[in-house]
């Protein structure tokens, strides 16, 4: 049975229009949606900071999760980026229908 998700992904602001080209690209999801503005902290190298930083929302099949990691990864400027999938429970019909017809997972290889 076919399953979707969405994808939280946190990155510099002036990354998010480029990271959210890249998915959409790939065809790894239907869409992204951008939120400026987010303000995140967190503990890295032992000590608690704080960043400006862009989130995106990234709507997908979770067939193509493992592709979508992978292109974020060789966009993303952080070493350890934030990519986590959220399953969804229920949604439109429609909307997925349309998520399934955007959304194919990358053939191996490329």
């Amino acid at each position: 049975m076919l399953t979707f998700g969405v994808v939280l992904i946190t990155c510099p602001p002036d990354k998010a229009e480029a990271i959210s080209r890249a998915i959409l690209e790939k065809r790894v999801a239907a869409c992204v949606n951008i939120l400026s503005g987010v303000s995140s902290l967190y503990w890295w190298a032992n000590k608690i900071t704080s960043d400006k930083e862009a989130l995106l929302i990234v709507k997908t099949r979770s067939d193509a999760f493992d592709d979508l990691k992978r292109v974020v990864r060789e966009v993303h400027p952080y070493d350890v980026p934030e990519i986590v999938l959220l399953q969804m429970a229920a949604g439109n019909s429609d909307y997925l229908d349309w998520v399934d017809r955007e959304t194919k997972p990358l053939a191996r290889g490329a």
